[in-house]
């Protein structure tokens, strides 16, 4: 975290601001898409984008550290050491891990809502015993707590133009977007943990099982069947994405840009792995650096375009910290009409 940015903040004791710089270490090594986006924002907003997705990253580290030989059971006892940290921070008892502090500052500072961090620790418990899903309803379940509710807690320090209400249902469903991409992207990698986030009656549409995946997993064979249900998985992502594209223009405007730079760098890892012959069970698909370039570029104009003019005029800050909390919203539903 640099000093500009926790001034700008208004983060002062050094204890914080040492805890807020722990999370910016952890997602320019871990997030290399969102840090980059991250950059784009105000530079006032960004400690807190650090704290939620610092916190985030922890938690899945503990569940899905592939170097760790730590057993289930061992994870799920630091799942719930984690929780015990999270709730004595949020009662502001002196949470002694440095992500805990800066993610409880951050709650109290905008008004989030204390259940997106339960339901997001709800999730990634069922990833200690959840192997598999029979359908995309039950996936979405899931994804509720391990995806939505990130969109959801973004949105009070993004700042809205609308009642948050109404930005709340396509911020829920970036962060599932996201999520699906990554799913789709990691594949291989998740086989190898036990775990294969493609719902079971997709698998079965195609004619392929689970076991077909491991197989070629293991030993690198291809088969057209999988290669149509990896389809069929990237065009259901994109009806995705397209829910939550109405969502950026209700944000703030100096917040557009860098959700704008990470929607298209994201939904981007589709056109990669189309662009790879979807070989995501053997090899990792990512976007170009020259592309990822020219889109930083373009999201760094518009920062600027907007800054600029929010000078000219004079404005003050848009609705952030004092924003009143809106109610638990409802969120989009995962379109079925691509599978």
């Amino acid at each position: 975290m640099t000093v500009r940015e926790l001034d700008a903040a208004g983060i002062h004791d050094p204890a914080l601001r040492a805890a807020y710089t722990h999370c910016r270490e952890l997602n320019a090594r871990h997030g290399k898409t969102y840090f980059l986006a991250t950059r784009l924002l105000p530079v006032d907003r960004r400690p807190a984008v650090h704290a939620l997705y610092g916190f985030a990253r922890w938690a899945d580290d503990i569940v899905d550290d592939l170097d760790s030989t730590a057993t289930a059971g061992e994870r799920g006892r630091a799942l719930l050491a984690l929780e015990a940290q999270l709730e004595a921070g949020l009662r502001r008892e002196g949470a002694t891990e440095p992500v805990i502090r800066a993610l409880a500052d951050t709650a109290r500072r905008y008004g989030i809502d204390r259940v997106h961090f339960t339901d997001f620790l709800a999730s990634m418990r069922s990833d200690l015993t959840v192997g598999g899903y029979a359908s995309y309803e039950e996936l979405g379940r899931y994804m509720h707590g391990s995806a939505a509710v990130i969109g959801l807690q973004m949105v009070p320090v993004l700042g809205t133009v609308t009642p948050r209400e109404e930005a709340a249902p396509h911020a829920a469903a970036l962060g599932v977007a996201f999520q699906l991409t990554n799913f789709l992207r990691d594949v291989g990698e998740d086989l190898d943990r036990g775990r294969l986030y493609l719902p079971a009656e997709l698998l079965a549409a195609h004619g392929v099982d689970r076991e077909r995946f491991e197989w070629s997993r293991r030993t690198g064979a291809r088969d057209a069947r999988i290669t149509d249900v990896l389809r069929a998985a990237a065009a259901h992502n994109r009806a995705v994405y397209r829910d939550a594209l109405p969502g950026i223009a209700m944000l703030a405007p100096v917040s557009r840009p860098c959700i704008r730079t990470a929607f298209v760098l994201y939904s981007g890892i589709l056109d990669a792995i189309e662009a790879d012959g979807y070989a995501v069970l053997h090899r990792r698909s990512v976007v170009p650096r020259r592309r990822r370039a020219v889109v930083a570029v373009d999201g760094l104009v518009r920062a600027v375009a907007v800054r600029a003019a929010r000078r000219r005029e004079g404005e003050g800050p848009v609705a952030g910290p004092s924003a009143s909390p809106p109610s638990r919203p409802r969120v989009v539903p995962v379109h079925e009409e691509a599978v």
